[in-house]
């Protein structure tokens, strides 16, 4: 029997800590600067075996519907931010060769300026966070940083800012993650989990000039539904039913084979839901399936809605998109990380989006059609989303510190706050770093994306604009 004021001792639990914790994660953190100073966060190398812009396209293109590969290469070459948007493996390239910490985290991939936006949370209340998770890894977090830099002075450039406003964008992103990772590092766990509520999120970074146009986005979001999408994008069949009008390229109906296999994938996909939610989904019956061309660097990929009814003939639609390897894969082994087993990519997209995310769609899963990996979401959750290369020069540098902020808050789900913050310090030599990392980076995306602009005016590559 133990006696008064004497602990129990308990044998250490497997995936709980120690007990007395030992040593400090910050001091920890500290040391690495010694490892990798953080002035070196600056450092981007030239690198002779790089890939040239319309070769690294082409590569990425490969296993991609052919006919649709014109569409993404049109929508990359519009703009050097929409070509960073579609280049997430040129980039991992180039980060890999970069100086990391050895700190890893479970990463965003993509973590570009258009990558954070609003949706709907269970109880249809908007949260903002990152929201595309298809490149996610576990991985070195300053890629994450360094590409969310890197965007915002592109972002900036294409909105016709100034330079010294590009940079401080950048500057302010970067100083809004070590800031928020250094709060979140001094809170219990618990609170550090749950902190920075949306609602706190403008007064925590500042971005106080950019509430009218969050207050828009917000007012759109909120009318953006499956419903709404239905209504506009279907039509009622003879039986009472709805079936999905062609609207080619962008949504166009598919064979009666496509659509059933499509349909019957659904069934190992409420295996990969909770239990909880499966009473919900048998309330809906399957109507009709339709391929949709998504995004930027997701077109050329198979992606399809599912209209599903309610017993009021309320819609509610799914998107099953294919789920491809990361494209930072290759590139991790470069940077000393372990290269993972995958078994599935459309459960690594969904658990990745999970473990970064503080709310998460209720409906997210994987299934398998014909082979190919999917990952399974609501459509038109209450998304919305700032155009960060539409922003006003004052409201840039605002809204680098909010994405700057959840980025933080994003990485701390996995990574220990403490041993990033300690890392990251007080002052500002990293924000500095990360800064000239983002203009020189910004500086070699226009030149590849003046590359493939040449590529595709000399034929070598083909392109089709304005869809």
């Amino acid at each position: 029997m133990t006696g008064a004021g004497v602990g129990r001792r308990v044998p250490r639990v497997r995936g709980f800590a120690e007990w007395p914790d030992a040593g400090s994660a910050k001091e920890d953190g500290k040391e690495l600067r010694r490892k990798v100073p953080r002035r070196a966060q600056a450092v981007l190398e030239p690198d002779a075996a790089r890939p040239d812009a319309v070769s690294a396209v082409e590569e990425s293109g490969r296993g991609r519907i052919p006919e649709l590969t014109p569409i993404r290469v049109g929508r990359m070459a519009a703009t050097p931010f929409a070509f960073l948007r579609g280049s997430a493996g040129l980039m991992g390239h180039d980060l890999a060769r970069t100086p990391t910490t050895g700190i890893r985290a479970q990463i965003c991939g993509d973590a570009h300026a258009a990558n954070f936006g609003l949706y709907g949370d269970a109880r249809g209340d908007l949260v903002i966070d990152l929201n595309d998770f298809d490149e996610t890894v576990v991985g070195p977090w300053e890629w994450d940083l360094k590409r969310l830099a890197a965007s915002l002075v592109l972002a900036g450039r294409e909105a016709g800012a100034d330079e010294d406003t590009c940079r401080a964008a950048a500057h302010d992103a970067a100083g809004a993650y070590r800031r928020t990772m250094r709060l979140l590092a001094r809170l219990p766990a618990l609170d550090a989990w749950n902190a920075i509520a949306d609602e706190e999120l403008v007064s925590h970074t500042d971005a106080h000039d950019l509430l009218g146009t969050l207050e828009r986005v917000m007012a759109k979001a909120r009318a953006n539904t499956s419903g709404r999408f239905a209504a506009r994008s279907t039509e009622r069949t003879p039986d009472g039913g709805r079936r999905f009008v062609d609207a080619p390229p962008v949504l166009r109906r598919v064979s009666d084979a496509e659509a059933a296999a499509v349909a019957a994938s659904l069934e190992g996909y409420l295996g990969t839901l909770s239990e909880d939610r499966l009473p919900l989904l048998a309330r809906y019956a399957v109507q009709d399936v339709a391929f949709r061309i998504v995004g930027t660097g997701s077109v050329g990929t198979r992606s399809y809605v599912v209209l599903l009814l309610d017993h009021r003939g309320e819609s509610l639609v799914l998107q099953v998109k294919e789920a491809r390897p990361s494209a930072l894969l290759p590139h991790l082994a470069t940077a000393g990380v372990k290269v993972p087993d995958v078994p599935h990519e459309g459960r690594r997209v969904v658990l990745g989006q999970k473990r970064m995310q503080v709310v998460s769609d209720i409906l997210l899963g994987w299934t398998t059609v014909d082979g190919r990996d999917f990952q399974v979401r609501q459509f038109r959750n209450r998304k919305g989303s700032v155009d960060p290369a539409a922003l006003a020069p004052d409201q840039i540098d605002d809204y680098a510190r909010m994405t700057g902020a959840l980025l933080a808050r994003a990485h701390s789900h996995s990574a220990d706050p403490r041993l990033i913050a300690g890392y990251c310090g007080k002052n500002e030599e990293l924000d500095e770093a990360i800064a000239a990392f983002a203009v020189a980076y910004a500086d070699r995306t226009e030149a590849d994306h003046a590359e493939l602009v040449a590529g595709v005016r000399a034929g070598r590559i083909a392109a089709e604009t304005g869809v």
